[in-house]
């Protein structure tokens, strides 16, 4: 018979595989397997737990065993669609098709995850951006190097356990499975992408890198195929636009063609960097974390008022033991983002801490039309690289500073490579955002003792937490809502917030295209 047990245990116990198994083989008769199924840290109090939950199977076969298995089917000459871009979102798309017996073809702007890192090393110290292969554009998207969390609060979006039992079958960890906040790591993650290219085209799928979309062929009011910047077209049955949040080019190619975009608000704000062992003592009411326990992640939010307007200032993208990086996709403009590696053993803690962008931060900008939030956004990222010296240094003030709005005399050793520079940033982002992100850090500091400190810096601009543009799509039929045989996918498209989303929302625009424009033929 299958069982579940659930026990609350001191980490030493729960989060080492030889303790773990010590304390439950006892407890086994009968001579069951058992296996771990979730783990999840609590620590609310001040002495931390952690609750664990063990499967019980008498016979030799696991009923929480991985279910997926890699397709096994040829589709070199099947019916083909179109894939735009590999991040999460077109990846697990055309893992999809090939599942239900249809060719994807992907085309992708920048380079693969090997190649990608020379162009990120680039960037980091020889402050050079690629506008084609960098943090966002490459193989993989922005999350392959970018953390790689597996996290997602929408349960109804889809099957959650699908899609991190694919991500297991292609190398990942099967502790994404067991962990409540599942998390891969930016050095882990490039081999899993690598195995699901192998995937993809073991069984017939293509995939090509470098070859960046300029215009659409179009015909009758439907999308017959692509053209490539080398001249290069192709045609399909429909296309998939698994773009990503930075494709600004796409952006405006889909404007020039009057095809239906919309400005969409997002979140802007800043990173802000600790040392990770004041997280540590803050999260877990400790001096020292010990050797069980990971690095402590955090999550804070909380409401400001000003001019009788509320508005919300959150953390985004927390990363401990992690790095701040250059998310530019451009010369001449600084993004920062949050990544940590498998082990989250930076020495240092990083969060973005974001307010959401609202109308009425962008009445200056509405000449800009479904471009507004876009133009918002942009203009914030050249002023942060210009107030930081015009290359890809950020700027940046010491946390109480900021607070104080003082520029620092000095800054604090930071993880992000290409340097830091001692600036105000109410130089750099609108007073709307500037006044509720220091009321914001105000309240964090009171409600995290020790939150705010002159140990942590505050580094600009955090400005892609998610797409200025939003493409409408059909809710039924998920086809956009004006152009035919077109599926608007993924974060790009304003459908998805991160990897796990991103992979949903990518196989289910596969089966809503194969089914109304291949199965519904045969």
């Amino acid at each position: 018979m299958n069982k579940i047990l659930k026990y609350r245990l001191k980490p030493e116990i729960a989060l080492d595989e030889n303790n773990l198994k010590a304390f439950i083989s006892p407890k086994i008769k009968d001579g069951a397997n058992w296996k771990l199924l979730k783990r999840s840290i609590d620590a609310r109090s001040r002495k931390v737990s952690v609750d664990v939950e063990i499967g019980l199977y008498a016979d030799e076969k696991d009923p929480w065993a991985i279910d997926y298995q890699k397709p096994d089917n040829e589709v070199k000459n099947a019916r083909q669609i179109i894939i735009i871009g590999t991040g999460p979102a077109g990846l697990f798309a055309a893992l999809r098709c090939l599942e239900l017996g249809v060719k994807p073809i992907l085309f992708e702007r920048g380079k693969d995850v090997r190649d990608r890192r020379r162009d990120l090393a680039r960037i980091n110290k020889e402050h050079i951006v690629d506008p084609d292969s960098n943090y966002c554009f490459g193989e993989g998207g922005a999350g392959t190097y970018s953390d790689g969390k597996l996290y997602t609060r929408s349960k109804k979006r889809g099957d959650v356990r699908r899609i991190l039992e694919i991500l297991v079958v292609h190398g990942a960890s099967e502790a994404i499975l067991q962990d409540t906040h599942p998390h891969i790591g930016t050095n882990k993650l490039p081999k899993v992408i690598s195995d699901m290219r192998e995937t993809i085209e073991s069984r017939g799928g293509e995939i090509h890198f470098n070859s960046r979309v300029v215009d659409f062929i179009l015909k009758n009011g439907e999308i017959k195929g692509i053209e490539l910047a080398d001249g290069r077209k192709q045609e399909g049955e429909g296309v998939i636009l698994a773009t990503g949040h930075s494709a600004r080019d796409i952006f405006e190619l889909l404007e020039k063609h009057k095809i239906t975009i919309e400005s969409k608000p997002f979140a802007l704000g800043v990173r802000v960097e600790h040392p990770q062992q004041l997280i540590d003592r803050i999260q877990y009411h400790c001096d020292t974390r010990g050797e069980f326990l990971p690095a402590a992640p955090y999550a804070l939010t909380t409401q400001t008022d000003i001019n009788k307007v509320r508005r919300g200032v959150f953390s985004f993208c927390m990363c401990p033991g992690g790095f701040i990086v250059p998310s530019a996709t451009a010369p001449g403009e600084v993004v920062v983002n949050g990544m940590s590696p498998s082990k989250r053993d930076s020495k240092y803690a990083n969060s973005g801490i974001v307010v959401a962008v609202e109308k009425e931060d962008l009445k200056e900008y509405q000449q800009h039309g479904n471009f507004s939030a876009l133009a918002f956004q942009s203009e914030i990222e050249k002023r942060a690289c210009e107030v930081a010296g015009g290359q890809q240094k950020a700027p940046a003030q010491r946390l109480t500073d900021y607070i104080g709005n003082r520029r620092s005399q000095n800054l604090p050793e930071s993880s992000y490579q290409p340097g830091l520079e001692s600036c105000l940033l109410s130089d750099v982002l609108p007073a709307s955002i500037d006044q509720r992100l220091r009321i914001g850090f105000k309240d964090f500091g009171k409600k995290s003792k020790g939150f705010v400190t002159n140990e942590a810096v505050v580094v600009g601009v955090e400005s892609r937490t998610s797409s200025p543009v939003h493409i409408p799509r059909n809710s039924d039929t998920w086809e956009h809502i004006q152009l035919k045989r077109l599926f608007p996918c993924g974060e790009g498209a304003g459908y998805a917030g991160g990897i796990m989303s991103a992979a949903i929302d990518g196989e289910k625009c596969a089966e809503k295209l194969i089914e109304k424009y291949i199965n519904a033929g045969k």
